[in-house]
């Protein structure tokens, strides 16, 4: 262990820090077992900026100086951002010949067999900046056509000619033999050093010539402006004293070098959303509960993924695209492909931020676009005027007069201009009214996600825990989990930045990809054996460059397998004998797809995982709850609690001195976020201030 390692574990105070549309949320835990945190406005305009004014707040909180961080952990929209807005590099694509229009043909379906209105999204890619090379590799690995690079070289200077700064290389098989990518990407770094050239190879060595030329079009088109951002990031800690290590939050809820992020974008596009369900599988474990639906609401986006038997969902491949997004194995062809390991998550455009309306054809509609952090919602008074979610909750009482620990101030008079202009009047209604419907329909957009994790998935969701997390999750998470036929709501004891503090908890981990067709049958563990030996080997060094201790590593093996004919492939643990390697596969396939045929099904690719334990990790079965003191209410005020019961006079607590057990309603208020128990539910506290609630 270096000397840096050993100073680093001795202070261990250890930042994390998540990005959202409106507020930028900051977690620290130091040494001690203290955990602080903090809400600052977002900057969209240059992300950066309220990472810094927040690490900077939140270290003076603690009583520390820069120099004691140890680590800052990030989770950043600045990937999903860049594809949603389209504002990524100048992209050109070189091919085998032939094979040009692959980006464009796709999977030649569309995501809803009767939805004739369905538009195709425009590649990343235009077609002229799509250019063909004259080279072949066989499907077995060998030499068919010769790598031309003149006409690699020519190719090439026409796109720099055109404006494109960033390459993607992708050439058929390449997975099985990969001399000619890399060929041409030592050629292209060599002739062309200002522009980004990423290969397939280097991102997803696998077969699916469409799936690998997607994802390695999404890295080179988001890798400038990552890249970019990563780097003023780092700036900005350096010029403020923090020297500590910048670790990035991946699309699996994993961690990894800013380095690799940096090269690998692709893997970190989901960065962030992922952290939350990762730190809310956590803290079930610590609860002893196994089986969770984890909900994030924050100001853009609320976003559903399912936790069971205590383990994660997640999948191999997703899209990215407007509006729900669903990463499922059923839905395919509405974004932009990513064959990367990620969470299962659903995501839906209702955050807090999300601006009401009404439709050409009468009908209020909420989101997908938000208001953010500028201009934000009306009754932020600085600047925005449109009816927002957070507009109709203050108008309907859930919450207080101040966000964010009392650095936003609310207007509950411009909510109500705002939701009487342009929806209350068109409709004839009271400004009460039209915020409660604005709340209803948010809600059921919500329960849309958590359907598509759970019901969509053969899954009952009456027999989950609903964790509520983000800003706005624990206020409207009784509701939803109503309408679900739920039977109790988990609030953890900072919802509000739990994401953030759910990067604090997860470990480092590398992904190693080799191809290894056999037929299951044929499967011989003793070839697997050195594939994988070699695997690991690259895990382990990869490991090691991220500042993990030998110690503090783990490797697992895992298989890609289908049936003889089929596209898509399983990844199934690793059992080294031929029988046992079917017989997981064939239980993983059921369990999925409620069948299973009888079909000789053939290994497609073995894969490594390695994960790296960093110290200082979260744990929370450590977390301390402060001293109650006082519990009675601070304060009492009208809520809305549905057309049955209206308006109700509400006790208001303070979240840090909130009893252990009561009886709804009741509004619970914190510094990151405000909790509505709705009458009849029963909330208890136990002892790190988490809050069970239990509907009626």
């Amino acid at each position: 262990m270096t000397t840096t390692r050993l100073e680093r574990s001795a202070r261990m105070a250890r930042i994390g820090v998540d990005i959202g549309g409106t507020f930028t949320d900051l977690v620290l835990a130091d040494g001690q077992g203290s955990v602080f945190h903090r809400k600052v406005a977002s900057t969209p305009a240059a992300p950066e900026q309220a990472v810094l004014e927040g690490v900077a707040a939140i270290v003076a909180d603690a009583g520390l100086s820069p120099a004691d961080v140890a680590e800052v952990v990030h989770g950043t929209t600045v990937g999903s951002n860049t594809l949603l807005q389209k504002v990524g590099a100048a992209t050109g694509l070189i091919t085998t010949r032939g094979f040009r229009d692959v980006l464009e043909i796709g999977r030649l379906r569309t995501p809803s067999m009767f939805d004739l209105q369905w538009e195709k999204p425009a590649p990343l890619v235009a077609r002229r900046h799509r250019k063909e090379v004259a080279e072949r590799i066989m499907a077995d690995g060998t030499v068919l056509v010769p790598l031309d690079e003149a006409g690699l070289i020519a190719a090439a200077e026409e796109l720099v000619a055109a404006g494109i700064t960033s390459l993607a290389l992708c050439f058929l098989n390449s997975y099985r033999n990969p001399v000619h990518e890399r060929r041409a990407e030592l050629l292209l770094a060599e002739r062309f050093p200002q522009v980004r050239v990423t290969s397939s190879i280097s991102v997803l060595p696998e077969a699916k010539e469409y799936e690998r030329t997607s994802t390695t079009v999404v890295n080179a088109y988001v890798r400038p402006v990552l890249e970019a951002y990563l780097t003023r990031l780092e700036q900005g800690l350096s010029d403020v004293g923090v020297s500590a290590p910048l670790l990035v939050c991946n699309s699996n809820g994993a961690l990894a070098s800013s380095l690799t992020a940096r090269e690998k974008p692709v893997f970190f596009i989901s960065s962030g959303r992922a952290a939350g369900v990762v730190g809310g599988s956590r803290l079930g474990e610590a609860l002893e509960i196994k089986d969770l639906v984890v909900f994030d609401m924050g100001g853009t986006t609320a976003s559903a993924s399912l936790v069971q038997n205590g383990e994660l969902s997640r999948v191999s491949e997703y899209e990215f695209r407007a509006g729900i997004s669903t990463p499922s194995r059923f839905i395919k062809a509405g974004g932009y492909m990513m064959s990367v390991p990620t969470v299962d998550v659903a995501e839906v455009g209702s955050g807090a931020g999300s601006i009401a309306y009404v439709d050409q054809g009468g009908l209020m509609r909420v989101g997908p676009v938000s208001a953010g952090a500028d201009p934000g919602p009306a009754c932020y008074g600085i600047g925005g005027t449109r009816p927002t979610v957070t507009d109709a909750n203050l108008l309907l009482g859930y919450l207080p007069a101040t966000l964010a620990g009392g650095s936003r101030a609310l207007s509950v008079d411009a909510s109500r201009a705002a939701i009487a202009r342009d929806l209350a009047d068109p409709f004839g209604l009271s400004p009460e009214d039209a915020a409660s419907g604005v709340r209803d329909v948010v809600n059921a957009n919500m329960a849309r996600a958590i359907r598509a994790v759970t019901v969509e998935r053969g899954v009952d969701p009456r027999d989950f825990t609903l964790v509520a997390i983000g800003g706005s999750g624990p206020v409207h998470a009784a509701d939803i989990a109503r309408q679900l036929s739920m039977p109790r709501v988990l609030v953890p004891a900072s919802p509000g930045v739990f994401t953030a503090m759910g990067m604090l908890a997860g470990d480092v981990e590398r992904y190693f990809i080799a191809p290894f067709p056999r037929r299951a049958p044929d499967f011989s563990a003793v070839e697997a054996e050195e594939a994988f030996r070699a695997l690991e080997a690259d895990a382990r060094t990869a490991l090691a460059g991220e500042d993990i201790d030998p110690q503090l590593m783990s490797i697992a093996r895992e298989a890609d397998m289908r049936f003889r004919g089929q596209e898509m492939s399983l990844s199934v643990p690793y059992v080294a004998d031929a029988e046992g390697l079917q017989a997981a596969f064939r239980a993983a396939y059921e369990a999925i797809y409620s069948y299973c045929p009888s079909d000789v099904p053939e290994v497609v690719s073995l894969r490594v995982i390695g994960r790296g334990t960093r110290p200082g990790k979260l744990d929370f079965r450590a977390a301390r709850a402060s001293d109650a003191g006082e519990t009675s209410p601070i304060a009492t005020r009208r809520v809305y609690f549905g057309t049955d019961q209206g308006f109700v006079e509400t006790p208001v607590y303070d979240r840090r001195r909130c009893p252990a057990a009561l009886t709804g309603p009741a509004i619970i208020e914190g510094a990151d976020s405000t909790v509505v128990v709705p009458p009849g539910a029963r909330a208890e506290a136990d002892a790190r201030a988490n809050l069970l609630i239990t509907l009626a």
